[in-house]
């Protein structure tokens, strides 16, 4: 069972290079009680990649988490308010 909902949406645009990228964080729970981090990540407006990391304990998947967060942080990427049509 996860213990509080742990999303995050952040973009990176750059209009001289014709950029608007997108990523998206979540942890969930699973069936069988284990901790799940999807991925997803794409151009803003398409329907992108998605990628699933399952693991037992929830501390790892919130590491993971926040260490991806620190990566797409230095590379630019800010907070944004979630987009509706995903």
């Amino acid at each position: 069972m996860i213990a509080q909902p742990y999303r995050l949406y952040v973009e990176r645009t750059d209009a001289a290079k014709n950029m608007a990228r997108y990523y998206v964080l979540e942890i969930s729970g699973t069936l069988f009680g284990e901790a799940c981090l999807t991925r997803s990540w794409g151009r803003i407006g398409k329907r992108g990649q998605s990628k699933m990391h399952l693991f037992a304990r929830e501390e790892e998947a919130v590491d993971l988490f926040l260490d991806i967060m620190r990566q797409k942080r230095a590379r630019g990427y800010r907070p944004s308010p979630m987009r509706s049509a995903r």
